[in-house]
């Protein structure tokens, strides 16, 4: 594996509320952990909420018992989520706050998936494919027939989330298992990317084998801030390389 990540405050907000993790060794029973957050709420809530809810997933998951990949990731998931609540309701000035997360672990002849909100994760083979599933406001007219896709790209409402870690105790966790096989490259970011950069530009960047792993995750956060940087941007990305098992850091 080659792997990269970057965050990024862009350029309209004060505050980077995006957190996310990367770890190529083994995480308890998980074998490796890659995870992007963004968080919501008032004046260094959303900071607070991302980074927790990755802090008590981590720890979570290195105490978990099972071999279960699924499972642990599913109950270190919802427990964050109980702790965000509990701190809110226990905070006045934390109430309200929330966190996206999409996680991935590479087990041996698959790669598995976690999603709760809008960040998203992609799969490259031949072609870019989103995974997750986007729990937000038009997304769900989408899926209903009641908003075309291009609307949805562009509605005034796309960023208001559905589902979120630390609005509820318990929160529905999203499941993703992909062949190993064909992948050459995943990639875990934020809404931040994706609202200021197309998909097909995101593809484009992915398969230019000229650029290193790093440099294609810097020019994704230098074109989203091109594009008005409107948000925080959080990239990571891991391309499958068999013969290598360096990983560059920006």
């Amino acid at each position: 594996m080659k792997i990269s990540s970057l965050t990024d405050i862009g350029v309209q907000r004060e505050m980077n509320q995006d957190y996310f993790y990367t770890s190529e060794e083994a995480v308890g029973p998980l074998p490796n952990l890659f995870m992007v957050a963004d968080g919501m709420g008032g004046h260094k809530a959303g900071e607070f909420a991302s980074r927790s809810a990755i802090e008590w997933i981590v720890r979570s998951i290195q105490s978990a018992l099972g071999n279960d990949p699924e499972k642990i990731l599913d109950e270190a998931i919802n427990e964050a989520s109980t702790r965000i609540l509990k701190y809110a309701r226990s905070h006045s000035e934390m109430k309200g706050m929330g966190t996206t997360v999409v996680a991935a672990t590479l087990l041996d002849d698959e790669l598995l998936v976690a999603n709760v909100g809008d960040s998203r994760l992609y799969v490259l083979d031949q072609t870019l494919h989103q995974i997750s599933q986007d729990h937000s406001l038009v997304q769900e007219m989408v899926r209903l027939g009641e908003m075309d896709p291009e609307t949805a790209k562009h509605h005034p409402d796309k960023n208001i989330i559905t589902r979120a870690v630390g609005v509820t105790e318990t929160v529905s966790v999203d499941f993703f298992r992909i062949d190993r096989e064909s992948i050459r490259s995943v990639l875990l970011c934020s809404d931040g990317l994706t609202n200021m950069v197309e998909d097909a530009e995101i593809e484009h960047l992915l398969k230019d084998d000229s650029l290193s792993v790093s440099r294609k995750v810097k020019q994704l956060v230098s074109q989203a801030n091109a594009a008005g940087g409107r948000d925080n941007i959080t990239v990571v990305l891991i391309e499958n390389d068999p013969n290598s098992e360096v990983s560059e850091s920006c």
